[in-house]
């Protein structure tokens, strides 16, 4: 306003412009911003500010001709909207005087064309004017009225470059919404919008049908009523199609189809297109004839849809799209469901006619959605005489049955590696629950998995469709949440481009935040769900649960990133893995313990007191303190009195292994859940700085406000479970065994045993002293988890321990290769 010269005004504005959809207090200010700037009527005298005004407005419209004009259209509705009872309105005055301005300039432009040397040069200043007036005449078709005679010959504009295609579009646009309120316009005048219209449909490509096609729609329906005119053009492409078809049933590689493909894909698409904006079945225009328009349509349509060329399979099925969009129920045929259902769930299917499907269900659920907002403004203008009983909308009945249909399909689409065929199965499922078509429980897993894709627009539009879900019903989403968490590893697994590579649970950046932090940033405000989605995820570690090693990892990998903001977080979740790593750690040393080969190692079995002490824990994660650490001591009693020398030795143990190498294999998997979890601790400790006292000390059944402080996150503590890294990576689960792997798994085997035997610190340490047990302790987590030698290990403490596992160096581990 101070400076209107300033060369960056239209990124500014731009930039502003877009947040026209922020929270409210932004909303207002972007209002009231652009109101000042451009919706303020200018005085009459001053053509200098117009000018600019109009240079700023086409600017900045032409500046967002890729990301789209909805901001435009709030800010006019908005501001429209805010004076509706007004007695003085400025908006509106506003706009007349642009939009009339607008046309001036264009006439103008024109004129400094036509005496110039580059005739017929469509600049892009032309266009961004012409898209301005469009974008006026969506919000506010009347302003345009007056000036629709002025429009009509720029659809004779000579198409040569893209920019004549879109000066075509626009002004078709304009004229669908502005010829229909002209009031007694002149015969001449319509019929040459007609033909003009019909010359574009005939010559052009796709864009231009589609747009002519919409047009002629509104002009033949609610104006001349030409049925005619538009009768002859759809049975001279309806012939077309009729004809090609028998030339294929005949002989299928014949010549004549090849020469013909443009006339047919041209037939395909312009068929379906007028299918979709006139209802050929009304007597209108087929007159007293007794044949069925739409089924023949149908038919023939279907026909294409099974042809050998993608490209004719492809228009085939926009023209299906477009005659739904006339006829919906024609997607409940048994044909059509079988087409759609099978081009969504083909693995092997092209990925164009995926896209292509999921494009004509977006159509149709955009179409439905304006009707049923038209149907309601219209409502609201009669509904005061009107009786609500009468008021029935069967068309959301059958957009919902529709899309019931196809849901499951289009739901296991965001599995697909394409990111565009996820985008586009994204939107459907966004336009199904805007307008309340299905019961959003069935979609929250897979939109907790869209949630991890690694394309941020898509990622955001799935956490803006569980923010939606939760505000109105709310614990749906932590009902869902490790569903979510699992199919979300699945979308993972499927985007993964190089198989070779475990997948893994956080984003390859800077920030290698986890790739579930939105869903654990919903859940972690109300304890209770925190705490119960926290248990489920770490049960999946239990060696009963049978989860595969890489979705371990994954969980492991987001719970190591979790946005945690409290110290009870990670302290819940170490108090966990502790009563987990008791009670499956001893599960696994019994059953190696007894597929060993010697007789006397089958006797030992826990006593009967401590497996129900197991089994209880494992069913259940919250009992106190006391009682989950009573199964340790006992178990470390009951191992330290019979372990005999011999079987500590690694050559011993080895004598003992049975032929069939699978125990072994079994343990290596079960044993990585575990070291997953050792891991997990040892990372969440050195991330929070906890020492062993404080965790020792936790309790969960504490009032929350004891560790309600923040946490104080150390910077550069990564996850990096190695051994699991180097277990997948290997294989080895499928591969065979050598004596050396062997080895390391027996010496993985005795360095559990002893983290076992010593999980417990002891009570009564003395402060500053690091006893026996501890350091025992220490050196078995150290030597599991990859450190250095144990021998070299044998003083280290707490702190040192930690560097030993960031070091990382795995001499011991499952795989010493």
């Amino acid at each position: 306003i101070e400076q209107p010269t300033f060369p960056k005004i239209t990124e500014m504005c731009v930039k502003m412009i877009r947040r026209v959809n922020d929270e409210e207090g932004i909303k207002k200010l972007v209002n009231e911003t652009f109101q000042k700037l451009w919706f303020t009527p200018t005085p009459h005298h001053d053509k200098e500010a117009m000018t600019r005004k109009i240079l700023n407005i086409t600017d900045v419209v032409a500046a967002c001709r890729d990301t789209g004009y909805d901001w435009f259209e709030q800010l006019l509705q908005n501001l429209l909207k805010s004076e509706e009872d007004a007695s003085y309105k400025p908006v509106k005055k506003a706009c007349t005087q642009l939009v009339d301005n607008l046309v001036e300039h264009i006439l103008k432009y024109e004129e400094s064309l036509s005496d110039s040397d580059n005739k017929g040069v469509n600049s892009g200043r032309l266009v961004a004017c012409i898209t301005t007036l469009f974008l006026f005449s969506k919000i506010r078709p009347q302003l345009m009225v007056k000036h629709a005679m002025t429009m009509q010959p720029y659809l004779t504009t000579k198409c040569s470059t893209q920019n004549d295609f879109m000066v075509i579009c626009n002004v078709a646009k304009i004229l669908e919404l502005v010829v229909p309120l002209m009031e007694h316009p002149s015969e001449t005048f319509l019929a040459t919008i007609e033909e003009d219209l019909m010359k574009l449909i005939i010559k052009y490509g796709m864009t231009v049908v589609q747009h002519c096609v919409s047009c002629l729609g509104a002009v033949v329906n609610k104006v001349t009523q030409n049925y005619k005119f538009v009768w002859a053009c759809f049975n001279r492409y309806y012939g077309a199609l009729s004809k090609l078809k028998n030339q294929h049933q005949e002989d299928p590689n014949s010549t004549i189809l090849t020469a013909n493909k443009p006339a047919l894909l041209r037939s395909l698409f312009t068929v379906g297109a007028l299918c979709r904006h006139f209802d050929f079945d009304q007597e209108d225009f087929k007159g007293n004839s007794k044949v069925n328009i739409k089924d023949k349509v149908l038919e023939l349509l279907m026909y294409f849809t099974k042809h050998s060329d993608e490209e004719v399979q492809t228009k085939a099925i926009i023209g299906l799209g477009f005659a739904f969009i006339q006829h919906p129920s024609l997607m409940f045929e048994q044909e059509v469901k079988t087409l759609y259902n099978s081009i969504l769930s083909d693995k092997n299917c092209s990925v164009n006619l995926k896209i292509q499907v999921l494009k004509n269900l977006q159509t149709y659920l955009q179409e439905e959605d304006t009707r049923m907002q038209q149907a309601d403004r219209d409502w609201k203008k009669v509904a005061k005489q009107e009786d609500l009983k009468e008021m029935g909308d069967i068309s959301s009945g059958m957009s919902s049955s529709i899309m019931q249909l196809y849901l499951k399909q289009v739901l296991e689409a965001f599995f697909h590696n394409q990111s565009s065929v996820r985008h586009f199965a994204l939107n459907v499922i966004a336009l199904t629950l805007n307008q309340g078509l299905i019961h959003p429980v069935q979609c929250v897993p897979y939109l907790i998995a869209m949630g991890t894709d690694p394309e941020p627009s898509m990622r955001n539009k799935a956490d803006q469709q569980l923010v939606e879900i939760d505000k109105k019903y709310a614990g749906f989403i932590h009902m869902k949440a490790v569903a979510g968490m699992k199919m979300s590893y699945q979308v993972q697994q499927a985007i993964n481009t190089c198989p070779k590579d475990p997948v893994r649970g956080f984003r390859h950046d800077e920030s290698s935040s986890a790739l579930c932090s939105h869903l654990y940033s919903m859940i972690r405000g109300n304890r209770q769900h925190r705490r119960a989605f926290l248990i489920s995820l770490l049960n999946l570690f239990d060696d009963t649960a049978k989860t595969e090693v890489n979705m371990l990892l994954y969980i492991a990998d987001n719970l190591a990133c979790f946005p945690y903001q409290t110290q009870e977080e990670p302290l819940f979740i170490m108090h966990h893995i502790d009563i987990t790593l008791s009670v499956s750690g001893s599960n696994l040393l019994q059953s190696f313990k007894e597929s060993m080969v010697k007789d006397k190692k089958k006797d030992r079995k826990p006593s009967s007191e401590e497996e129900t002490e197991s089994e209880s824990n494992s069913g259940s994660g919250s009992e106190s303190e006391a009682e989950a650490s009573k199964p340790r001591r006992l178990r470390k009693r009951v191992d330290s009195d019979s372990d005999s020398d011999e079987e500590n030795d690694i050559n011993a143990v080895m004598k003992c292994l049975p032929e069939n190498s699978a125990p072994l294999i079994e343990f290596a998997n079960v044993s990585q859940g575990i070291l997953l979890l050792l891991m997990l601790k040892q990372h969440l400790k050195n991330l929070c700085g906890f020492s062993d006292s404080k965790i020792q000390k936790y309790s969960p059944s504490e009032s929350a406000k004891v560790y309600d402080k923040a946490i104080n996150r150390k910077t550069g503590v990564h996850f990096h479970p190695k051994q699991t890294l180097d277990f997948l990576r290997s294989d080895m689960a499928n591969s065979k065994i050598t004596e050396e792997v062997k080895r390391s798994i027996v010496k993985q085997y005795l360095d559990f045993k002893l983290l076992m035997e010593h999980l417990d610190p002891d009570e009564e340490e003395e402060d500053g002293e690091v006893s026996a047990s501890t350091n025992a302790r220490n050196k078995a987590i150290t030597s599991l988890l990859g450190g250095g030698s144990p021998k070299n290990n044998a003083a280290e403490t707490e702190d040192d321990e930690s560097d030993g596992e960031d070091r990382g160096g795995g001499t011991s581990g499952v795989r010493r290769r």
